[in-house]
């Protein structure tokens, strides 16, 4: 067996443990059949950290996020993938901007749920202007203890330090003047994540079984009834669409894993069920409007400016929501 499933079968363990140790609050509809659920995407907190946009983009999601808990007040949210930009991260844990991202959470007191994109666990990529003769702009890494503390979001690393310049090729894994290029797998920002807030229920993220990995974010939550306290009222199934690690797509082992979640929980068809994934099905490019083509004011960003990026293959996952009546679109 290879080392890193030595490291993936502790993990596992280490998680289960702790998951078996909480047992939070059930998530439950409010009395008039609500149950509101915010959700946040394509955060991509740590991109470009050494320019001034990145920094005031992740500032400015933070304004966006407090706003929008503060006013719609929601009882659940769904962190939908891309939280951090790991491949523009290069300090030695991108668990640190993951926390930022779902802090906002955390102080209102929302429970949350997180799922993977394809950015979220991408090794470093050395930006090209770095190889031009301006070279590597002035950064400096900061530590752990100084991202807790500190709203200062810059990152310098010496140009000599990266650069076997005697060599002419670059250096990809190096841990210099606390800077790290090797990126944070899945299982560490999860791990993280529950370690932290597992416990008195706020994260209500799981590892998902062990067959289905490299994927991770595979798992499903019940919503229970107001009136029948003890009934299900909402399925919400979370899958790990790839990216980042390994290939973009929903394996045909998660379809099976969905197939046989939904037919023991909802084998009737009578609870509705939402289904939360990161990278759009390739389905959507042959439904989706073309960009900058006005498609509905008064929505924003890449909806506009952007096709979609679909999967790189579709397995039957569309196929088995397209045959469940239960499922909402």
């Amino acid at each position: 067996m290879r080392w890193w499933l030595y490291r993936l079968a502790a993990a596992a363990a280490f998680l289960a443990a702790a998951l078996a140790l909480r047992s939070p609050a059930p998530l439950r509809f409010a009395s008039g059949g609500r149950f509101k659920v915010a959700l946040f995407a394509d955060l991509h907190y740590g991109e470009n950290a050494w320019t001034d946009w990145g920094p005031a983009q992740d500032a400015a999601s933070d304004h966006v996020m407090a706003t929008v808990l503060d006013a719609d007040k929601p009882d659940f949210v769904v962190y939908l993938g891309d939280l951090v930009t790991a491949n523009n991260v290069p300090i030695p844990n991108a668990t640190l901007y993951w926390d930022r991202a779902i802090s906002h959470s955390r102080r209102r007191g929302v429970p949350w749920s997180t799922v993977f994109g394809n950015h979220d666990d991408m090794p470093f990529e050395w930006p090209p202007e770095w190889f031009s003769p301006a070279g590597i702009p002035p950064v400096h890494c900061l530590s752990a203890a100084a991202m807790q503390t500190s709203g200062n979001r810059t990152f310098q690393i010496p140009l000599n330090s990266v650069l076997d310049q005697s060599a002419g090729s670059s250096v990809c894994a190096v841990n210099v003047s606390g800077c790290s290029f090797r990126g944070t797998p899945r299982i560490e920002l999860m791990k993280t994540e529950l370690n932290r807030d597992g416990a008195d229920g706020l994260s209500r993220s799981s590892v998902g079984p062990q067959e289905l990995w490299p994927g991770v974010s595979n798992y499903v939550l019940q919503v229970l009834s107001h009136e029948k306290q003890q009934d299900p009222a909402l399925l919400m199934y979370f899958l790990d669409s790839g990216g980042g690690s390994y290939p973009e797509v929903i394996s045909s082992a998660q379809v099976r894993w969905f197939g046989n979640q939904s037919q023991s929980l909802n084998p009737d068809g009578r609870i509705p069920e939402l289904i939360f994934w990161h990278i759009p099905s390739t389905a959507y490019v042959k439904v989706a409007p073309k960009s900058k083509t006005e498609i509905c004011k008064p929505c924003v960003g890449s909806l506009n400016e952007e096709d979609v990026a679909p999967q790189e293959a579709e397995w039957g996952m569309m196929d088995a929501l397209a045959k469940r009546s239960s499922v909402k679109v």
